[in-house]
């Protein structure tokens, strides 16, 4: 997901030293690391750059959620760099353990667009690590995904917090998938406007036909959109909490946040303070829901509009109407509304606070 930048009030920070911060600011004894009793069983499909990896991080550091994969897409740097970044990340998080493989190099019928205006030449804000020791694996995200989703018919939630490329290849390769997997969330779309175009935003501005695939295949969606994953901006006050803790994660997750931080600053000709947590706002409803307001609405993807394909159009009302015809030919039947069910749950609120008291903790904890 391409991050969205804005500057964030020094007042937060008067007074504020690391050491207080640590013992002050973020009260998590209910977001601790004991053991889950359920977990829930995810598959975590990203195209890394800056906040798939902290939502990686987040997710490997989270005992509520049971990763059974991590699969890589083109989407806010090419492939070639999305997978070894994802490799690295379940390394940090000394999770060897969990499956990566490498999926869909370019959307479905358009044209790579990537964005490391925002997340550097290498995805990760220009923040250098040695090359992963980890490998993946030979088998295809597709073929993956598809596979431990029916091994376990019901129980697998895919989260998708990049284009959604693989999801798509996925249920286009076996229709009969969809009945079989618990969930799709998808960090995508927005209610209010997108950060690319106008009106679209940047994981379905990328492969607006994926995104509709997914919309449109009857798996229930939960969309985590840009209207709430704005609100959660993170600064100073949280990077000096992670520069302090000394652990692998959280020092690895400070490297690239700063690092990002200064490349879109030194970009734009300014100096930036802030960055929107996207992705690790979607992995975070999954751990604790009440951080996100969710409501009903019919969503469809536009797919054919010159300057807004990859618009999330969402209904609130039951009943949907499609444009008027263009008048070049014998006259069409009149457009008529036509009775519409919800097909997504969409964030249209967000508690910031409690996002951050389960965030920082978890990337800071000793292992």
């Amino acid at each position: 997901m391409s991050s969205y930048f804005s500057d964030m009030s020094r007042r937060s920070f008067l007074g504020c030293s690391a050491g207080a911060l640590m013992a002050t600011s973020f009260p998590f004894a209910h977001h601790s690391l004991a053991a889950a009793s359920s977990p829930r069983r995810i598959i975590l499909d990203c195209d890394t750059g800056v906040d798939d990896a902290i939502a990686i991080l987040l997710a490997l550091r989270s005992p509520e959620l049971k990763v059974e994969a991590v699969t890589a897409v083109s989407g806010n740097v090419p492939l070639a760099l999305t997978l070894p970044n994802t490799l690295r990340m379940v390394e940090i998080a000394a999770r060897p353990d969990v499956p990566v493989a490498g999926g869909a190099a370019l959307p479905l019928v358009r044209q790579l667009i990537t964005a490391s205006y925002v997340h550097g030449e290498n995805g990760l804000g220009g923040a250098e690590f040695p090359e992963p020791k980890l490998k993946p694996l030979e088998e295809p995200a597709v073929q993956l995904i598809r596979r431990i989703v029916r091994s376990s018919p019901g129980e697998i939630t895919i989260v998708g917090v990049g284009p959604l490329t693989n999801v798509a290849l996925a249920l286009k390769s076996d229709p009969p998938l969809a009945s079989q997997i618990r969930e799709i969330v998808v960090m995508g779309g927005s209610l209010t406007g997108g950060n690319i175009t106008p009106s679209a935003e940047f994981n379905f501005y990328v492969d607006p036909e994926a995104a509709r695939i997914v919309f449109d295949s009857g798996v229930p969606v939960t969309m985590v959109g840009l209207n709430v994953t704005q609100k959660v901006l993170i600064g100073e006050q949280q990077l000096s909490v992670l520069e302090s803790a000394k652990t692998s994660v959280s020092q690895a997750a400070a490297k690239i946040l700063r690092s990002t931080i200064d490349h879109i600053g030194k970009g734009r000709g300014i100096t930036a303070k802030t960055m929107a947590m996207h992705d690790p706002l979607t992995v975070a409803h999954l751990i604790d829901p009440s951080i996100l307001t969710l409501k009903d609405y019919y969503v469809q993807i536009e797919t054919s509009g010159e300057f807004s394909a990859g618009e999330s159009v969402a209904y609130e009302y039951p009943r949907a109407r499609s444009s008027a015809p263009m008048n070049i030919g014998p006259a069409a039947p009149e457009v008529r509304a036509a009775e519409v069910k919800p097909n997504a749950k969409v964030a249209v609120g967000v508690d910031p606070d409690k996002f951050f008291n389960l965030l920082i903790p978890r990337l800071t904890a000793a292992s």
